[in-house]
């Protein structure tokens, strides 16, 4: 697929820097390249500015996957973009950029090409990056990219594939690799650890022996990251037809123990003959294969979090007040929406009754049609749903009868 300098990419060693670019003439499929992206940059490149493809759109064409989005870089400012098109919004403050916004709500992101701040424009001695609005080249932009795969531009015009970071070869070698120091990496941008995990997943691909140390050795910062971001990196583990690897590599890790350690602990503890768990996500994406789209965010965190949840109501003399203990700390850590987290509590609630054929007034509201996306995830787990029918249901209504006798008295 590629013609081009293949010396340089076999020069890539490790993510370093390359101190010239790989270029490799590339026809890369046009029916694949959405035409909007390819107006933006044209247009920009008509008014004398530098733009190009980027990012995982450029490395999913040449792995032959369809891009579910694309972005565009470039030496116009923030600004400029807004000038050249009045479709255009300016949006954030640790990351300025332009949306460019088409019919039925399209964005196509544009931002400008970055550099990494010198140590006298850091405002902090720690390595976590707070601000990131110093502009720089083409070059410097790719350099301060996280993996050398998302590195690579595509200039529409030549047609070439521009790679500074050795980001081809490692497509060749079908390997996750940081740009630099991954040790560095991680410490900048922790969430970073959940995109290596997401792109291995998703995309088959190995992760450097380097990369992974550092993963293990970084897991820690996490819990120094925003929590919002957090949340979303983990649903993109689960929306995207790969949950079972991505959770696998997670726990094997040791990323969940800090993300979720009431999953994590659950797996630790659990018999290892009893694959439930792991034939849930199996479903998820096999499912989520069949649909051609993602499950709702409810669903697919009530499928992560089913097994350990209905462990913790198991026996409990109060199941809703369990619930909420167990959902608590997990709201806290990631910020979950108090919508998602109580609309899982009554999910989870309810699929026992739902399992017994006893749906009730249930049936009537916005979660039935979501619980029963959950049932039908639920496979072999289901046997499960079994021993807490046998064994909490009577404890329940001995509990009621009991009361109901007190205020008789």
């Amino acid at each position: 697929m590629l013609d081009g300098d293949d010396d340089l990419a076999r020069r890539a060693n490790d993510g370093a820097p390359l101190s010239t670019p790989g270029r490799y003439t590339c026809h890369l499929d046009p029916r694949k390249i959405d035409p909007d992206a390819a107006k933006v940059v044209r247009r920009l490149v008509r008014h004398g500015y530098e733009a190009y493809l980027v990012g995982g759109g450029v490395r999913d064409l040449l792995l032959g996957r369809t891009p579910k989005d694309f972005d565009v870089c470039t030496s116009a400012r923030p600004e400029d973009v807004q000038r050249l098109f009045r479709n255009s919004r300016i949006i954030g403050r640790r990351f300025r950029l332009a949306h460019v916004i088409f019919s039925g709500g399209k964005v196509i992101e544009t931002a400008t090409f970055r550099r990494s701040p010198t140590p006298e424009e850091k405002s902090d001695d720690d390595l976590l990056i707070r601000r990131d609005n110093f502009f720089g080249r083409a070059d410097e932009d790719a350099n301060r990219r996280d993996f050398t795969i998302n590195a690579l531009f595509y200039d529409l015009e030549a047609p070439q594939v521009i790679d500074w970071c050795g980001g081809v070869a490692d497509l060749q070698r079908r390997s996750v690799r940081t740009i630099g120091d991954p040790l560095v990496r991680f410490m900048e941008d922790p969430v970073r650890i959940l995109r290596a995990i997401k792109f291995s997943a998703r995309l088959d691909l190995g992760i450097a022996p380097s990369v992974y140390n550092a993963m293990v050795q970084c897991r820690g910062a996490l819990a120094m990251a925003a929590r919002p971001r957090l949340f979303e990196e983990l649903l993109r583990l689960l929306r995207e037809g790969a949950a079972q690897v991505s959770f696998w590599l997670a726990w094997e890790t040791g990323t969940l123990d800090v993300l979720l350690p009431e999953l994590s602990s659950y797996l630790y503890d659990r018999d290892p003959e009893d694959d439930s768990f792991w034939s849930i996500l199996r479903e998820v994406d096999e499912q989520t294969a069949e649909r051609g789209e993602a499950f709702d965010d409810i669903v697919l965190l009530t499928c992560l979090l089913f097994e350990p949840m209905l462990e913790a109501c198991s026996g409990a003399a109060d199941a809703p007040a369990a619930a909420v203990n167990f959902l608590e700390p997990i709201v806290e850590r990631l910020s979950v929406p108090r919508r998602v987290a109580d609309a899982i509590r009554r999910i989870v609630a309810q699929l026992p009754r739902m399992h017994a054929g006893r749906t009730g007034r249930f049936a009537q509201t916005s979660l039935y049609t979501m619980a029963r996306d959950v049932m039908g995830l639920l496979g072999q787990s289901q046997s499960k749903l079994d021993t807490y029918l046998q064994t909490t249901p009577k404890k329940r209504r001995r509990k009621k009868k009991a009361q109901r006798g007190d205020s008789a008295s």
